[in-house]
């Protein structure tokens, strides 16, 4: 792994710690979703090493099973969080939202997606509203704790729950990154966290065009 992707996931750590309560309240919970190792899950995302993603179906806030699969002919831009996350949540949803905006008439192109990591709290209804405030073409999936863990671990995310000590409180913390599926269904990339509208809508409207990925710097 070269000096610079060490740094790279470093700063991704960084990022994914914001969305917790921190160590100084909060330390994990002793239940599932078990730890995995993070870094190892995103040395694999960023080096390519493994496959990344595949076929699944989760149910959407409207009830119906989708995946990448019902979204062929779409570029899918695909996010792990939950509707309780105080801060990296909204501003990556809100990227996703503006890169939609950004590409105009190819944004009825492009599938937006939300998937809870917190399926015991967020319900469908709860789900819908919450992605359809970034922009109603939101899907927004959940399933059961299994059903989740499943798809979250084939794309590399890391997430646990962190608890206030003596309380039953609790936030997730998480790894931010935006996955990108082609028209095909098939991954092609990610977005880091914090990645701006227009650089998304740059690299969507290429692939649209049929160019390949660009490899993430």
């Amino acid at each position: 792994m070269s000096r610079r992707s060490v740094a790279r996931l470093a700063g991704a750590v960084g990022l994914w710690a914001a969305c917790a309560l921190g160590d100084a309240v909060a330390q994990p919970a002793e239940i599932e979703p078990q730890r995995v190792d993070a870094a190892r899950l995103m040395n694999e995302l960023m080096t390519g090493t493994g496959p990344i993603g595949g076929p699944f179906l989760l149910p959407d806030q409207n009830g119906r099973r989708v995946g990448p699969g019902p979204w062929r002919g779409k570029v899918v831009l695909m996010y792990f969080g939950y509707t309780f996350c105080p801060d990296a949540c909204p501003a990556d949803l809100s990227n996703i939202a503006a890169a939609i905006e950004n590409l105009g008439p190819e944004g009825a192109r492009v599938q937006p997606v939300f998937v809870t990591l917190d399926p015991l709290r967020d319900t469908p209804k709860m789900l819908g509203a919450y992605a359809e405030s970034f922009n109603p073409r939101f899907a927004a999936l959940g399933g059961t704790e299994d059903e989740v863990r499943h798809v979250a671990l084939s794309y590399k995310v890391f997430y646990e729950k962190v608890v206030r000590p003596g309380s039953d409180v609790y936030l997730i913390d998480h790894t931010s990154f935006t996955y990108v599926l082609d028209t095909r269904g098939q991954y092609a990339g990610y977005f880091p966290p914090g990645t701006s509208g227009k650089r998304m809508a740059e690299q969507v409207r290429a692939l649209l065009a049929g160019s390949s990925w660009r490899r993430n710097p």
